[in-house]
């Protein structure tokens, strides 16, 4: 694919426009770009090949020059780039993964990009690109995490979408009484736990206190964590999950859901094709927003997010911060997390979407009602040792939920080793 961004580019230039700022002059920057990408895998690479061409196309007299590395390789090799002669803009992720670079120094303030108008339309992904009141770089796609559940089977027990905690309990009770475990889960690898811990702990305590947990600021003995757990416990002790889930890799335990015996998954939306695949139809297959615990509170989301920085030691700093508006625009956005690329969110409010009706439920879910923030899930928000040790206690406390008091303290004494 030479250049995926080719129609939407020339539609631009035809309306006398261009798809970064409209105040920019095509030909004013210069000397060379020097971007270094993880974007590896087929589809993602097409795309940052397409993205860097249509760039240098629209700027004659800039040498655009990508390096593509291996996704895996980048998280070993970032530090080492980002230290003598680096480049002018890497990839990376957004929250607390931005943290040792950002401390280091590494990763350049973008603020003033941030407060200009068209970023408002990234309202909804500015928390997560937030660390001591700045900015440090721009999302280019994301996907939603939520409640997908089996239409048919909540229609034939006639139980409608829940929008409270209680409510939720209620349909659960409800499916329990046919049957039917509320929800499927694989804790095998342990990660699904953790976007359980991030939904009930933001919705019960918020996103502030979520993101002051994830950096080692609150106590895992804190009162509140342990309201958490409690408003966990509901569930686990309804029987709400389906058995021996610590047995079950994600892809495992989505049969339980093909076949009915279980009505629902909190899951992210890569999982929507394999639900698909096992022969669900759009028919049976819908999807809710993670219902309120805490009316005080208001929704956060998990949507993990991959991001564009630029370097405190860029050489060619007006090129890759024009660089970042052009990625972020609306008609690039459209473009390139359309099913012809990453097929994903785009995270400009203003762009389109595919003709994909869970698409558009997340698309409007993160513009219009993640109002408390973005997470980026349990194993990015939280320094990678504390996420380890943290999704063994999570699956844990699943399996063996008297067993809370010890976890929490284990979870606590490897908080004051790492932050302390």
């Amino acid at each position: 694919m030479h250049s995926i961004l080719k129609t939407s580019f020339a539609a631009l230039v035809a309306a006398g426009i261009t798809a970064s700022s409209a105040a920019a002059d095509a030909h004013a920057l210069s000397g060379e770009l020097n971007i270094i990408s993880d974007m590896s895998n087929p589809a993602p690479r097409a795309v940052m090949e397409g993205l860097a061409a249509d760039f240098g196309e629209m700027h004659p007299n800039l040498e655009v020059n990508l390096t593509i590395v291996d996704r895996e390789a980048w998280k070993t090799q970032i530090r080492n780039a980002l230290g003598a002669n680096p480049p002018d803009v890497v990839n990376w992720y957004a929250a607390n993964r931005m943290r040792p670079y950002v401390d280091a120094g590494l990763f350049a303030d973008i603020s003033d990009l941030w407060a200009e108008p068209e970023f408002e339309a990234l309202a909804s992904t500015k928390g997560a690109m937030t660390l001591d009141g700045a900015q440090w770089g721009v999302p280019y796609t994301y996907y939603q995490w939520g409640v997908y559940y089996r239409k048919d089977i909540f229609d034939q027990y006639g139980l409608s979408e829940p929008t409270n905690w209680e409510e939720e309990m209620a349909n659960c009770q409800t499916l329990l009484d046919n049957g039917v475990k509320c929800y499927t889960i694989g804790t095998k690898f342990l990660w699904t736990a953790g976007g359980w811990f991030d939904y009930i702990n933001s919705r019960t305590n918020g996103y502030d206190f979520h993101v002051s947990l994830a950096s080692g600021e609150v106590e895992w003995t804190d009162p509140r964590v342990a309201e958490t757990f409690a408003n966990w416990r509901q569930l686990i002790d309804m029987g709400a999950f389906i058995d021996d889930h610590q047995t079950y890799s994600w892809q495992e335990a989505l049969p339980f859901m093909v076949n009915g015996e279980a009505a629902s998954y909190l899951m992210g939306n890569f999982a929507v094709a394999a639900m698909r695949d096992g022969g669900l139809t759009d028919d049976q297959l819908d999807f809710y927003q993670f219902p309120v615990i805490n009316a005080d509170v208001d929704y956060a989301e998990d949507a993990p997010t991959d991001t564009f920085h630029i370097p405190s030691g860029a050489q060619n700093m007006d090129a890759a911060k024009e660089f970042l508006r052009f990625v972020t625009s609306p008609e690039v956005q459209t473009e390139i997390n359309s099913g012809a690329g990453l097929g994903q969110l785009p995270v400009n409010a203003n762009a389109s979407i595919d003709d994909d009706k869970f698409l558009a439920q997340g698309f409007d879910m993160l513009s219009n009602n993640a109002g408390g923030g973005i997470m980026q899930f349990f194993d990015r928000d939280f320094d990678a040792e504390m996420a380890s040790v943290g999704m063994e206690g999570l699956q844990e406390f699943m399996v063996f939920p008297d067993n809370l008091d010890d976890i929490l303290a284990r979870l606590e004494e490897t908080r004051q080793r790492i932050y302390n």
